[in-house]
């Protein structure tokens, strides 16, 4: 499978059309009814599907997690962390989190904004000047039917918001055929040994896939949120993401690398024909890099991971403590995206059917095309990376859930299976 068409199913059901249902009618496990709880005899179906995964060979494990009220609904562990060692999944596994490492950037960039260190509106080049001189690459088709680049000023500056709401024009170089997107892949944006400040300087000598505020774009543009989160905090991303986040909240093994060797025993992998990440560059955890890659780089655990999906779950708060104000809070989970925005959408538009994006995570906004519409309840929030792992947030229910795979090219499948069979599970 291509980059493309691999990246391209992220997209669950049909993406949005321009005139997308304003009203939300409940249908099968769509936005059910507040209040649910869960049938445990149909949270079943669960267990036999991820042992059946295990036993196919399709996986070599997984970790799931449901939680409802702040009390534990189904947890179970299937499988191994590896087809080698044949060791048990446990909380403590490690998993690469790849791209849902966006959502732990995001909120410590929600902390800088709450803090007054960083602003929407502010001007990327207001931290990093070479984006000041960033150029939009517009593809003309000649009479002999090839195509060129034309370079052409910005409309206006690339913004915080842009970045954390994919509009900025920054893409990746490792799907489409767009110039644009062939110019990155021949940038060799990942060679040799490079910290954040040497990749933005690097990312600012590309140019744009389009006018800043124009299209949902998936990019490095979290990466380049990193680097501004660096400048104004006078610390290293990992620095300031333990300080604001990872510590207080008992983050410990939530980290970039794992070069201690009795963790690295603890470090799932995927079955080995499925070991291809499809990121564009090696996806190794085990040695340390200066790089600290912010749109897809960290590892965590179940006993780490769910604990940062009760704080979303809460609204921004965790065992008493403050990470979000409400109103922070508030500002990240709301669409950004939506009808007045100016934003478009295209075939690669991965928050994908029904969901709007608000600052560093997906956010339904409506039951999308597909009939019947995916289950979901509106206002869900939701992400999910390339090498499997996934998470929901549903306030409207009280609940979330997540699951921690190793599995690039499956998951997509068992996300949506998995999906199905929790709404399947819950009752009025």
């Amino acid at each position: 499978m291509n980059p493309a068409h691999f990246l391209r199913a992220t997209v669950c059901g049909a993406l949005l059309a321009a005139g997308i249902a304003s009203s939300a009618s409940a249908e099968g496990t769509f936005d059910i009814p507040a209040g649910a709880h869960f049938n445990q005899a149909k949270l079943e179906k669960v267990t036999e599907f991820f042992k059946n995964e295990v036993a196919t060979g399709k996986i070599a494990g997984a970790n799931v997690l449901i939680r409802q009220r702040g009390k534990e609904i189904y947890h179970e562990t299937f499988g191994v962390q590896d087809v080698v060692s044949k060791t048990p999944i446990t909380d403590q596994t490690i998993f690469r989190l790849s791209s849902l490492t966006k959502a732990i950037t995001s909120v410590v960039a929600m902390q800088l904004i709450q803090d007054g260190k960083i602003k929407l509106d502010d001007p990327v080049s207001k931290y990093i000047p070479s984006f000041a001189n960033v150029k939009v690459g517009v593809e003309k088709k000649n009479e002999d039917g090839t195509k060129t680049l034309e370079l052409v000023p910005l409309i206006r500056p690339i913004t915080i918001l842009d970045l954390m709401r994919h509009t900025s024009g920054i893409t990746y170089g490792f799907y489409g055929d767009s110039l644009v997107r062939k110019a990155y892949a021949a940038a060799d944006l990942y060679a040799g040994d490079f910290d954040l400040a040497e990749f933005a300087e690097r990312i600012a000598k590309l140019p744009l896939h389009n006018q800043p505020g124009a299209l949902w774009q998936y990019g490095h543009s979290t990466d380049i949120l990193a680097r501004v989160m660096e400048i104004v905090s006078g610390k290293s991303l990992l620095e300031i993401e333990r300080e604001k986040l990872l510590d207080p909240l008992g983050m410990n093994d939530t980290r970039f690398f794992v070069t201690e060797p009795e963790k690295q025993k603890l470090l799932a992998q995927p079955v080995p024909n499925d070991s291809n990440f499809r990121v564009g560059r090696e996806y190794r955890v085990e040695v340390r890099q200066k790089w600290e890659s912010a749109s897809g780089g960290m590892v965590t655990t179940m006993s780490d991971f769910s604990r940062f999906a009760q704080m979303l779950l809460n609204g921004g708060t965790f065992e008493g403590k403050t990470y979000l104000s409400p109103k922070t809070f508030e500002l990240m989970a709301s669409d950004h995206i939506g009808k007045g925005s100016g934003v478009e959408r295209d075939y690669f538009y991965f928050p994908g059917d029904g969901f709007g994006m608000g600052l560093g995570l997906a956010v339904r906004t409506d039951p999308g095309n597909a009939k019947p519409p995916p289950p979901g309840s509106l206002g869900e929030l939701k992400w999910d990376g390339a090498s499997g792992c996934y998470m929901v947030i549903d306030r409207k229910q009280d609940m979330f859930f997540v699951l921690l795979e190793q599995t690039p090219s499956e998951r997509q499948r068992i996300q949506r299976t998995l999906k199905q069979l929790v709404y399947e599970a819950m009752e009025n």
